[in-house]
C-alpha cells in the first residue's frame, strides 16, 4: 500500500496528496504520515512546490474530516451502527465519543495532529452528537493546519531518513492512543468506583428499608 501511494504521489504530485489525504480523512487506514513526510522531501528535492503540498495537503484533510462528520450528522447512531458492523471499530467510537463528550473542539483540534488514529472517528461522533458544525470546522482547520506543516517540513528538514521519521512519529502518534485509552478506563473506574455505595452504606441502606 505504501508504495503504491508514494508511486501516486511522485507521479501526480499535489492531486494525488489531495485525493489520498481525503480519502484517509473519512476513515480509510492509509499510512498518511510516510505521504506527508514524503512530500517534505519531495520539496527539499525541487519535484514538487511547497505551497503546493501545503494546500493540498490540508485541503484534502478538511475536506474528508467534514465528509466524515456529515456522514455522522445525517446517518445518526444507525450509520455508526453499520459503518462498525461492516468494518469494524466500534472500540473506537465508544472512546471517540467518550473524548468528544469530555474535551469537545479541544478533542477535534489534538486529534487532528496528536492522536490522529481517533481523527475519523472523533469526526463521525461530533457528527451523531450534534457538535457545531461551525466549531468543527474552526478546531478541524487550525489542527490539519498545524498537523500537515509539521509533516510536511520535517520530511524537508530529514529529506534522507523519511521512512526513519515516519516510523518515529507513527509510534509516538499510537503512544499518545494508548496514553489517552488509558485516562479514559481510569476515569470511568473512578466513576465507577465513586458511585457505587461502599458496605457501610449498604448496610446503612438496608437498615433503614428494614424499619420503613
Amino acid at each position: 500500500m505504501t508504495e503504491q501511494l508514494l508511486a501516486l504521489l511522485s507521479t501526480y504530485g499535489a492531486p494525488a496528496l489531495f485525493a489520498i489525504l481525503t480519502v484517509a480523512s473519512i476513515g480509510l487506514p492509509f499510512p498518511v504520515s510516510i505521504v506527508l513526510v514524503a512530500a517534505g522531501s519531495f520539496i527539499a528535492q525541487g519535484d514538487m512546490g511547497l505551497w503546493h503540498v501545503l494546500l493540498s495537503g490540508i485541503g484534502g484533510a478538511v475536506v474528508g474530516d467534514q465528509i466524515g462528520y456529515w456522514i455522522g450528522r445525517k446517518g445518526g447512531r444507525e450509520m455508526i451502527e453499520w459503518i462498525t458492523h461492516k468494518f469494524g471499530g466500534a472500540a473506537s467510537v465508544d472512546r471517540a465519543e467518550a473524548v468528544n463528550r469530555r474535551w469537545g473542539g479541544a478533542a477535534v483540534f489534538f486529534t487532528r495532529w496528536l492522536a490522529t488514529p481517533l481523527g475519523p472517528w472523533i469526526n463521525l461522533a461530533s457528527g451523531v452528537s450534534g457538535y457545531s458544525w461551525g466549531r468543527f470546522l474552526l478546531w478541524d482547520a487550525l489542527g490539519e493546519i498545524l498537523w500537515v506543516v509539521i509533516y510536511v517540513f520535517l520530511g524537508r528538514i530529514f529529506s534522507d531518513r523519511v521512512e526513519e521519521l515516519a516510523a518515529l512519529l507513527g509510534n509516538v502518534t499510537w503512544f499518545v492512543v494508548g496514553l489517552i485509552a488509558s485516562v479514559l478506563l481510569g476515569w470511568k473506574t473512578l466513576t465507577y468506583l465513586r458511585r457505587t455505595p461502599k458496605p457501610a452504606q449498604l448496610q446503612s441502606q438496608v437498615a433503614n428499608s428494614g424499619s420503613q
